[in-house]
């Protein structure tokens, strides 16, 4: 009788710890599980969609920290409102549209969501023909589409002052919206809108703006690029 006793309370206890080590394997794999979707969504958020712009010194802000530069700026607005994107800044000090376009590949190596150009400044106040930047600007366009199709591109226009002749500066500017007009891509019509000319928002050289010119530049560049994203 003792016997039988013990058989039985031997197979309760062992029943007891089998339910024991099911539940616990149970939730265990329900840890491991969840804990792999929070990994996988974490991934996920990590993996920002590029936001490139690409241009000369106005870009890469000149004469300031890079925290004041406009892009900086954007990459501020952008985590204010928690969008998952991350922005590249291409500015280069003295870059001409025939030197953006020789170095666009190595910025193309991922794709950007969105891709600012800003260049031909440098152009207009050399003197170089048109042609050559109209050119130049429409290559560094086909580039980036044909490579990646699905790019949205913006095209920062830009204005420059009468000293190459009053007929070379009308020609310049109307240059930006016929080239956005012809490869359908949207467009900034004056990157320096409400900057340009006031000696309070600009460096010395009267070219470049300052921190609080820079914060303007940015509220032009986001009214444009906000609906893009």
């Amino acid at each position: 009788m003792l016997r039988i006793i013990k058989t039985a309370f031997t197979a309760v206890l062992l029943l007891a710890v089998s339910s024991t080590l099911t539940v616990s394997c149970n939730q265990k794999q329900e840890t491991e599980k969840k804990v792999t979707l929070t990994t996988v969504k974490t991934a996920e958020k990590s993996k920002k969609k590029n936001i490139l712009f690409y241009g000369n010194s106005l870009t890469a802000g000149y004469g300031l920290d890079e925290e004041a530069s406009f892009p900086s700026l954007i990459q501020d607005k952008i985590d204010s409102l928690d969008l998952n994107y991350r922005v590249i800044n291409g500015g280069l000090s003295g870059e001409t549209t025939a030197s953006g376009l020789s170095r666009l590949d190595w910025f193309l190596e991922d794709q950007p969501e969105v891709f600012i150009l800003e260049l031909g400044g440098n152009d207009g106040l050399r003197g170089i023909p048109l042609e050559e930047t109209r050119k130049n600007l429409n290559a560094i366009i086909a580039a980036v589409s044909k490579k990646f199709p699905s790019t949205k591109i913006l095209l920062a226009g830009m204005q420059i002052p009468p000293n190459m002749g009053l007929e070379y500066a009308e020609e310049f500017r109307e240059m930006y919206a016929e080239i956005a007009e012809n490869q359908n891509i949207g467009i900034i019509p004056f990157l320096l809108e409400g900057v340009a000319g006031n000696p309070d928002l600009n460096l010395p050289d009267g070219i470049h703006p300052t921190s609080e010119g820079q914060q303007i530049v940015a509220q032009t560049v986001w009214k444009h690029l906000r609906p893009l994203l």
